[in-house]
């Protein structure tokens, strides 16, 4: 399963978010979104499933427009988990991840689909909040549980817009390596947006990176160097390498002009 993105043009008045846009994700990869506040990151990611409709260019899923699909056909194709807390709700951790179901079977769950949701907690290792309220889990837990809610569809594609926002370094590496097992078992296509540079070159295949609503460079890890951080995020850093992977170091003062602050 593929997903490719062309010439996409997306604008809020006059403001133009997102300009000429091209992209392509493959089965099997996982590719990082990257770029600052206000890039258009999550503007993107939410054209995909079409809670955006963009003003120009196309989104296809193996060369079928998006715009073809009826909602719950795009829904059982694509999955997509948002950055923002819904845990207000008051649902179940059961009740929340089987709502990844309904595309596939609407409002009436079978056997098959408790079964499908009671799998994925166990993948998960939180069934043991099968009954819990959502509100009274932890900030991991609940992206655990919106993540699982997203994996019982078994979807082709997966839209991760900051899967690991608010998290502790624990969780993110839990929710990281969740998404990792999954693209390797299941072969699928993964897109995420994420603010985390090191988990990006820990986690992902290949890297977009957005500046000001356009793509700045596209390609694998070695597109981060410190000049393009630099032009990108405002940011000195230094790019070191320890036991064969990368890892991106503010450096001692991160200001990109020379002033002395004492």
């Amino acid at each position: 399963m593929t997903l490719e993105i062309t010439d996409l043009r997306f604008q809020y008045g006059d403001l133009t978010v997102l300009d000429g846009i091209n992209m392509r994700v493959d089965a099997g990869e996982i590719v990082g979104l990257l770029g600052p506040n206000g890039s258009g990151k999550s503007t993107l990611l939410k054209s995909i499933p079409r809670i955006h409709n963009p003003d120009a260019g196309q989104i296809t899923i193996d060369g079928r427009n998006v715009e073809a699909f009826s909602p719950n056909e795009l829904a059982r194709v694509a999955s997509y988990v948002p950055q923002h807390n819904d845990s207000a709700l008051p649902a179940t951790v059961f009740e929340t991840v089987l709502q990844g179901r309904r595309p596939h079977g609407g409002w009436s769950p079978s056997d098959a689909d408790r079964e499908a949701v009671t799998d994925v907690l166990e993948r998960l290792e939180i069934e043991q909040f099968a009954t819990r309220r959502m509100s009274d889990l932890s900030g991991g837990q609940q992206q655990k549980v919106r993540f699982g809610r997203a994996l019982v569809g078994d979807p082709s594609v997966m839209v991760l817009d900051e899967p690991t926002s608010a998290l502790d370094l624990k969780h993110r590496l839990d929710v990281m390596d969740l998404v990792s097992t999954h693209v390797q078992n299941r072969d699928v296509a993964v897109v995420a947006a994420l603010h985390d540079l090191n988990l990006a070159t820990r986690y992902c295949d290949r890297i977009v990176l957005l500046h000001n609503g356009r793509i700045y460079d596209t390609g694998s890890l070695e597109i981060l160097t410190p000049d393009t951080i630099r032009t990108v995020y405002g940011a000195n850093v230094s790019v070191v390498h320890h036991e064969g992977e990368r890892f991106i170091v503010p450096d001692t003062s991160s200001r990109t002009d020379d002033t002395d602050i004492s």
